[in-house]
């Protein structure tokens, strides 16, 4: 098992408390991005950085990640493929994605996504607060509760 994360657009404060979980636990954390990330040196926190291009992030995490992984990500459509490979995947502000959910996010996605092309603005997400910050610190902290220790 190991963590993925979506690295572009994902909150610093969140990348801080997944290298803290990296020490912690074991688990191996891979961010990807289409930019230079700094990471902290640890055999267990790694950047891969990817060129430049819509959504070649996401298709190289889409790719690698398997069965019981952990995926970072706000990205829906990443999210479906990861959900796809049995595959955990968790947002920033700490809200899981399922396969329950995920063809509603999905079409929820593309009919703002529409609007947004006929020229209506449908405004963003809020700005990521503390509040997010320990919703996400706790749903994370529960996952990693039950994972299997790597050995060694």
């Amino acid at each position: 098992m190991q963590i993925w994360v979506d690295a572009d657009a994902c909150p610093v404060v969140v990348k801080d408390m997944l290298y803290r979980a990296a020490r912690r636990t074991g688990i191996a954390v891979t961010l990807v991005a289409n930019q230079f990330l700094r990471v902290p040196p640890s055999p267990l926190i790694r950047a891969i950085q990817v060129p430049a291009g819509a959504d070649v992030a996401d298709a190289l995490i889409a790719e690698r990640v398997v069965a019981g992984d952990l995926v970072i990500t706000a990205d829906i459509p990443l999210a479906a493929a990861v959900l796809e490979k049995h595959a955990h995947a968790l947002d920033p502000r700490g809200n899981w994605y399922s396969p329950g959910t995920i063809e509603e996010r999905l079409r929820m996605r593309a009919m703002l996504d529409q609007l947004r092309g006929s020229g209506v603005d449908t405004g963003g997400p809020d700005p990521f607060s503390q509040r997010d910050t320990k919703v996400f610190a706790g749903e994370l902290d529960r996952f990693l509760a039950r994972q299997p220790r790597p050995a060694g």
